[in-house]
Formats: structure tokens, sequence, C-alpha cells
């Protein structure tokens, strides 16, 4: 049985992931580690800093040396500390929302990311720029920063204020570019109201999942 370590800094995924695992790669046995401390010190700090690498670190390397296939980064903000913490371990580290910037590069050249929290916009973008330079194609981002709704859906648990305030900023998107990224895993509870939205929305967590499986499946 392949074993999967999800590496989470909120629960706020947890559920979902855990299931889309279960649906997609039932054969694998999931483990998570959360640490809602991370988040918190990257939102504080405006971005990642030596303290959160190194905790990054320490994560990644535990689980692959317990046994770990596939190690599973849940987290945007964090994602350029999972790149550092790649390197000490032979086993693959995927981010959550790799496959997700990829995709969007195949679809468009103006490409719009909406993220919930500051923290989150710069990896984002420069995950889909990455995503680019790598395929060798040419595309404009454009940034659509909807600050302060991971907060009402993390702390108020107002799902509905979320979406409210991030729908303006999906159509505002998706009049303006070709394809929209939801930078946050968290931003799937949007999923049932984007039915009218005319362009291509994507969110993280299935892509990243199915990505996973190949993984998996190739070793």
């Amino acid at each position: 049985m392949k074993k999967v370590y999800i590496i989470q800094t909120s629960l706020v995924s947890q559920v979902e992931l855990n299931a889309l695992f279960a649906e997609l790669v039932p054969e694998a046995k999931v483990h998570n580690l959360i640490d809602d401390s991370l988040l918190h010190d990257v939102m504080q700090n405006g971005g990642i800093n030596e303290k959160v690498i190194s905790r990054m670190c320490a994560y990644v390397q535990a689980a692959a040396s317990n046994g770990a296939d596939l190690i599973f980064n849940q987290c945007s903000s964090v994602g350029e500390a999972a790149d550092i913490a790649a390197r000490l371990v032979a086993v693959p580290v995927l981010k959550v929302d790799t496959a997700m910037a990829e995709k969007a590069v195949e679809l468009g050249t103006k490409i719009a990311v909406v993220a919930t929290v500051q923290s989150t916009m710069k990896p984002s973008c420069n995950l889909v720029r990455n995503s680019a330079a790598k395929a060798g194609k040419m595309v404009e981002i454009v940034e659509y920063l909807v600050d302060g709704a991971l907060d009402v859906l993390m702390k108020e648990k107002n799902r509905e204020k979320h979406n409210a305030l991030v729908l303006q900023s999906v159509n505002k998107a998706a009049a303006e570019c070709d394809v929209i990224v939801l930078a946050q895993g968290s931003m799937t509870v949007l999923l049932p109201e984007l039915k009218d939205i005319k362009k291509p929305v994507l969110t993280s967590p299935r892509l990243g999942v199915e990505r996973a499986r190949k993984i998996l499946m190739r070793e």
C-alpha cells in the first residue's frame, strides 16, 4: 500500500483532500501533518521566513523517514518553502496547485489569479509564471486580491459572505481574462456558484490529487 503524507496549515481542506484521496487513490494510506501556526506565521510575516522553512523541512524529512511514497503540500502560501524542503529528500513532494497552474497556462495567455489572503498571491503568481516558462509560453498574470475573505470563511465561519466577496472578483476576472485560477483550496466552496461564469475557473484540490495519483502509479 502506498503511503501519502499531507502537510496542512489549517483544517479547512482536510476533509475534502482526504475524501479526494479516498476516491481517486483508494489504495493509498493517507496521514495528515497539521500545523496551523505555519499559515499564521506566513500571514503575519507577509511571506515565508526561516522559521517557516525550517518547520517545513522538518515535516518533509519526518514524512520521508517514516516511509512516505508521496508528500503532498496543501497550502499555497507555504508552497515555496515546500520547494526548498523537497531538495532534502528523495521522495516526491507535490504542491496542491502545481497541476492547476500548468492547466491555466495550457488554457490561456491572460491568467487571473484570485486569492483571499495576501501571503498566497506572490507564490501563486510565481507558480503560474514558472509553469509558463517551462512550457515556453508568454503569459500575462492579473492579480485579484479579496483581502480578508479567508478570515470570513475560517474565523467567522460565514461561507455565504465569503462567496459573495470572492464572486465579485471572479466576475471581474471573467470579463478581463482567459482563465481564472482560484489560488486557495478553500475556495472550492464557490464551485456551486460558478455555473454562469463563461471562462474556465480552476481550483486546485481535485487537479492536485489527480496529479498525485499519476505520480504514485508511476512508482
